[in-house]
């Protein structure tokens, strides 16, 4: 029964939590504008299309999630609820820069196809998510927790801390110190100048610095403003439209959407679950369905990165934060977005100042896959890691030296083929092998040579007996663990015979 409760639109410790949450977003939308840009798509996308979009995902989550704090606040009485945290899913978005957007572009040569089909993509990862929120718990309890992080940190390792510690030494006395800043700040737990969020002022020193030093012509700024002007949010049919390519000729994108969202609606659920071991306790189930529809209508108007509940919701809980910062959220990248002064900041802030705190965020990633585990399946997260090393290279360097990639050794590419499939599968595989359950063991066996064979895995497409020889591996590897399992099974059997016998003849 709802109680008549004061819960406040907005409240000064909802200040600290705003710039906590607006700073890791314009990262993303950062780091969003000069991959894009750097791949060659033209502004009137990067500018006029994707910002624009990906800020209605943004401003509807939050905009939703305030209504959910309130509702809660109601329900229980209470006054100090604090909202959820939501945006962009920083994993997801360099899989989706780098696994969708830029194999679509290599494959059609063609920047407003690529688009439309990264477009299409999340579009069908924020409906396979809401779809997923009615069995989301069932796929958790499947999939050992060691696997699953375990892919995912070997997309951290690789994509996120290790190509961001490339741009942070690019220019190494602004990204060394902002990097070091970020270190003191959130791992020294030292206060910064003024109370500044950490990653904000280390943003505004690696600027001022780049400016400063030389390192960035004064033009940019110029070249900043002159990006501020009116972007529309207007809705297009570029989701529908980049479906027929994403089912025919680029049907092999679906190896890296679909476990990729499968993590997202996990990633959603555990920041869900801490948020109620904080003391307030939301849906997990309608806090997946928001994020799907979240993704789907910023795709709708052209934004193309699925969205997230935010592991930093329990540090706004920590800050006494209530619902008004996720409000604000909202209202600001919506003005951001539509006047231009995202990719005005876009432009002046450099690569080298915001790097170091993806660098920060990717190591955190690999250090919590480990740390949410027993050491005993260590072995099983660096195993469900390895793939994505050969992924980097092949989206890396394959296209333009395949003859050299392929002389260090004719594995890389086919591992490096829906990688997060494979991750899972051998982090799967070996975690019930460390726990001597060979029968699960075989089953995860037996849906990698499934996945091989149809071509999510180890195949460049799908197709039909894509990869002959790696669904060959898995079947035979699945017929030795159930040869393991029959031998536990009967060994196990005879010690509780054994020790039968001994206590009859003790007694």
């Amino acid at each position: 029964m709802n109680k008549v409760v004061n819960y406040p639109w907005y409240k000064k410790e909802d200040t600290d939590a705003f710039f906590s949450l607006f700073q890791n977003n314009l990262a993303n939308f950062v780091i969003i504008v000069a991959t894009m840009l750097g791949m060659g798509f033209p502004a009137s996308i990067v500018f006029g299309k994707v910002i624009p979009g990906t800020a209605v995902a943004v401003m509807v989550g939050n905009l939703y999630y305030a209504f959910m704090a309130n509702r809660l606040a109601k329900k229980e009485g209470r006054t100090d609820v604090t909202a959820l945290s939501y945006g962009i899913s920083t994993p997801v978005m360099f899989v989706f820069l780098f696994g969708v957007l830029a194999p679509a572009y290599a494959l059609t040569n063609d920047y407003e196809l690529a688009w439309k089909v990264a477009v299409a993509a999340a579009f069908l990862s924020g409906l396979i998510e809401a779809a997923v929120s009615v069995t989301g718990n069932w796929v958790r309890n499947r999939i050992p927790r060691a696997a699953m992080l375990g892919a995912l940190a070997g997309v951290a390792l690789t994509f996120i801390a290790g190509e961001m510690l490339f741009n942070t030494f690019s220019i190494p006395v602004v990204g060394l110190v902002t990097l070091i800043i970020i270190l003191v700040g959130v791992v020294g737990k030292m206060a910064m100048p003024f109370n500044i969020p950490t990653s904000l002022f280390a943003i505004i020193i690696g600027t001022v610095l780049t400016f400063t030093l030389g390192y960035q012509s004064t033009d940019k700024i110029s070249e900043g403003l002159a990006h501020v002007g009116f972007y529309p949010i207007l809705p297009s049919f570029a989701a529908f439209e980049g479906m027929s390519l994403l089912f025919t000729a680029l049907v092999g994108l679906l190896a890296v959407i679909l476990p990729i969202t499968i993590y997202n609606a996990i990633e959603t659920m555990n920041n869900v679950d801490a948020m109620a071991a904080a003391g307030d306790s939301y849906d997990v189930r309608e806090c997946q369905a928001v994020d799907g529809v979240g993704t789907m209508l910023g795709a709708i108007f052209g934004g193309l990165f699925p969205t997230t509940v935010y592991t930093a919701t329990v540090g706004s809980k920590a800050m006494n934060a209530g619902r008004g910062y996720s409000i604000l959220n909202a209202i600001v990248f919506g003005i951001a977005a539509m006047t231009g002064v995202i990719a005005a900041l876009s432009a002046l802030i450099p690569i080298a100042a915001v790097a170091p705190i993806l660098v920060f965020a990717g190591v955190s990633m690999v250090a919590t896959a480990f740390k949410s585990n027993e050491p005993k399946y260590f072995i099983a997260v660096v195993i469900a890691i390895l793939p994505y090393f050969a992924n980097y290279i092949m989206t890396r360097f394959n296209s333009a030296a395949g003859e050299t990639v392929a002389n260090i050794s004719a594995g890389i590419v086919p591992l490096g083929q829906g990688a997060m499939f494979t991750g899972i599968i051998l982090g799967a595989v070996t975690v019930f092998i460390i726990d001597r359950q060979f029968a699960k063991a075989s089953i995860f066996s037996l849906i990698g040579a499934a996945l091989s064979f149809a071509g999510f895995m180890h195949a460049p497409k799908l197709a039909f007996n894509a990869a002959p020889q790696f669904s060959m591996a898995y079947l035979l590897v699945t017929v030795f663990l159930v040869y393991c399992a029959y031998q536990h099974a009967n060994s196990t059997a005879r010690e509780v015979e054994h020790k039968s016998i001994k206590q009859s003849i003790a007694s």
